[in-house]
């Protein structure tokens, strides 16, 4: 390591310019050769690279602008799904307060109708009672009739003879045929 560092720092050991050819000791070129082109780029290179790197600087720049404008709209649309959100929370909440009057409502109306169905079936069964009390009272008047009539012919038909029952039915024709003069 000491020759390499020796070579570097002493130009004795230096070829004169007057020949040419390789130097074959690697740790003695490679630091002469590296800055010789370090040094050739930095001088040449310098407006290549700082029109790279401005460019670079534009892009990135560019790239935040948009960044900062994209981020600027997604808060906008935030803010109006936000709004939106709220616009249609205030919509369900008076949807849900309409449908659960509404439902209340329609139970009163139901509840209602209820009553006067059942006040109406009420109604029909009292007049069935009132019609069906009123035919068996006919009924009953019509075989009290029956058995009594039954009963008054059974006991003409048996006190009366044949000459009575024989006046008894002229004197019927004759009122017969009086009433047809009558109406006549």
């Amino acid at each position: 390591m000491k020759n390499g560092t020796d070579s570097f720092v002493s130009l004795g050991h230096w070829p004169s310019a007057g020949s040419f050819g390789f130097n074959t000791d690697i740790l003695a070129t490679n630091p002469i050769n590296l800055s010789v082109v370090i040094g050739v780029l930095i001088f040449f290179g310098k407006g290549v690279l700082s029109d790279l790197l401005d460019n670079r600087k534009q892009r990135i720049l560019n790239t935040i602008r948009n960044s900062e404008e994209l981020r600027e709209g997604a808060i906008e649309q935030l803010e109006k799904a936000r709004a939106r959100l709220r616009k249609v929370e205030m919509e369900a909440d008076q949807y849900r307060v309409n449908g659960y009057s509404d439902i209340e409502r329609q139970k009163s109306n139901l509840i209602n109708s209820t009553y006067k169905t059942l006040e109406q079936l009420e109604n029909y069964k009292n007049e069935t009672i009132q019609f069906e009390q009123q035919r068996a009272i006919n009924q009953v008047r019509q075989r009290v009739f029956q058995q009594a009539l039954q009963g008054a012919l059974g006991t003409l038909n048996s006190c009366l003879n044949n000459e009575l029952h024989l006046r008894t039915i002229s004197a019927n024709i004759d009122m017969l045929g009086a009433m047809k003069e009558i109406t006549d």
